[in-house]
């Protein structure tokens, strides 16, 4: 997975692997990571299934935390939460997908199918010990590395795939 950075963060770029692959038309998803000032600070391919996860250690409990989004027909949509407890600001909502338990004590929310406004996530980043990371397959993108206590936002688009993609 190669890292290139430059001149601050704004010239992070994070580019995965051979695990993702274009479309037939040359297009893939890949996730931005872009400050307050609308700079990108990151991005990655997203792997050919289109589906990724943020992860967070929660930050009262510090258990790990993880909320899996799908690209579908050019829509971002929230697919499934995952908690080993509904500590403060984590549980379930009647309608929204449906509860689980995850055979280790914990919950699983699957099937929740929810669309994520202009395909844009808003997110606080939190310090490393909450470790905030974008999950792509086998490959990780460390948010609090690079953006800790700050607003970001994860912003999926479609790319052409050829060559590396700079800010």
């Amino acid at each position: 997975m190669p890292i290139r950075t430059g001149v601050g963060l704004a010239m992070l770029l994070w580019a995965v692997g051979p695990t993702a692959t274009a479309g037939e038309d040359g297009q893939s998803w890949w996730v931005e990571v872009l400050s307050e000032q609308n700079t990108l600070l990151a991005q990655a391919r997203l792997p050919e299934s289109n589906e990724w996860c943020l992860l967070w250690n929660h930050s009262v409990q510090g258990f790990p935390v993880a909320d899996c989004f799908r690209v579908t027909e050019g829509q971002l949509f929230l697919d499934s939460s995952h908690t080993p407890d509904f500590a403060a600001g984590l549980g379930y909502i009647e309608g929204r997908g449906r509860l689980e338990s995850d055979q280790n004590h914990g919950y699983r929310i699957e099937d929740m199918n929810v669309p994520i406004a202009g395909n844009v996530l808003p997110l606080r980043v939190g310090s490393n010990a909450v470790r905030h990371r974008v999950q792509l397959g086998d490959d990780t993108l460390e948010l609090s590395d690079i953006a800790a206590h700050r607003r970001v936002d994860l912003r999926i688009t479609q790319k052409r795939s050829e060559g590396t993609q700079h800010p």
